[in-house]
């Protein structure tokens, strides 16, 4: 862990700058998220010492290199159970996961549905650029049908992955979509979901102007709406799946598709309700007769 450091008060975005400038491709998405990530952070108060950030690999695995706090960079589609880690062994500190659709919905599609399904009380960004851009342009889970890259000359011909239906009929307790180019509103989106009681799943439509120039900002701004302005409310989960499956190229709600309060991971482990486990006294805990057992 990092110490708690001298702060600024009132806590600011650049206490969150590490000494690395972003090195993303100039009008890539990822600034947005790395901006909405700091401001909601100050919006929470929670400064870097108090926060655990675990990356994947990708171009939103960089952003490990750009962030100040207690950071993680695991392998390819293994940032969910380094979480899950994490926070089992301090619960007290407010762990985000942050990731990108190739690593996120290929690699770690398991992995991801796993943790859906137990609710632990962490919060996953995904960078959904819907395309692998640090392997320069191979189509991902998401990308469009028909998407030419290096992989797919002649198009991608795989349907294409809805990762908001899929957390919404895993279970998922908070599932939602953000878009890069709206910094207030996704910082809003990520502010609700380190608050809210279990796992939080924020997919952000990320422009990759690069490797994926046709889903540019333009592109988006003329399909996007908001949830919120519609009289919409996250709380039926047949009608939030439903809203999932608007046509990806005709119109990308953004919002909060659903929430629910339920049991969480940490409330089946009576070992969490004394201390964080790396406070426990283990000095005095005797492992003799299982090393016999097993040995």
């Amino acid at each position: 862990m990092i110490p708690n450091p001298q702060l600024t008060n009132p806590l600011r975005a650049e206490d969150f700058n590490s000494e690395h400038f972003p090195t993303w491709c100039p009008g890539c998405g990822d600034f947005g998220i790395w901006a909405s990530l700091k401001n909601a952070l100050v919006k929470l108060n929670l400064p870097p010492h108090r926060v655990v950030l675990v990356f994947g690999i990708g171009c939103s695995g960089n952003f490990s290199s750009f962030v100040k706090g207690n950071v993680f960079h695991s392998l390819h589609g293994r940032a969910l159970p380094a979480a899950i880690g994490a926070k089992l062994a301090n619960h007290e500190l407010d762990v985000i996961v942050i990731g990108g659709d190739g690593d996120g919905f290929a690699e770690g599609l398991n992995h991801f549905i796993q943790t859906v399904r137990s609710n632990i009380n962490i919060t996953y960004v995904v960078h959904d650029n819907h395309v692998y851009s640090l392997t320069v342009g191979q189509a991902s889970p998401t990308s469009m049908k028909g998407f030419k890259g290096k992989a797919h000359p002649e198009g991608a011909f795989e349907y294409q992955l809805n990762p908001i239906s899929l957390a919404i009929t895993s279970g998922g307790t908070f599932v939602a979509r953000g878009f890069a180019g709206d910094i207030p509103h996704l910082s809003d989106l990520i502010v609700q979901g380190v608050k809210h009681r279990g796992f939080s799943f924020i997919d952000v439509m990320q422009p990759c102007p690069t490797f994926n120039p046709e889903l540019s900002y333009d592109w988006y701004r003329q399909r996007i709406y908001k949830l919120e302005t519609t009289g919409y409310m996250p709380d039926n989960h047949f009608k939030a799946w439903e809203i999932s499956q608007q046509p990806f190229d005709e119109k990308i709600p953004l919002g909060v598709f659903y929430r629910e309060e339920r049991d969480i991971l940490e409330d089946h482990f009576p070992q969490l309700s004394r201390a964080p486990l790396v406070k426990h006294d283990l000095s005095k805990i005797d492992i003799t007769s299982l090393l016999e057992e097993f040995m």
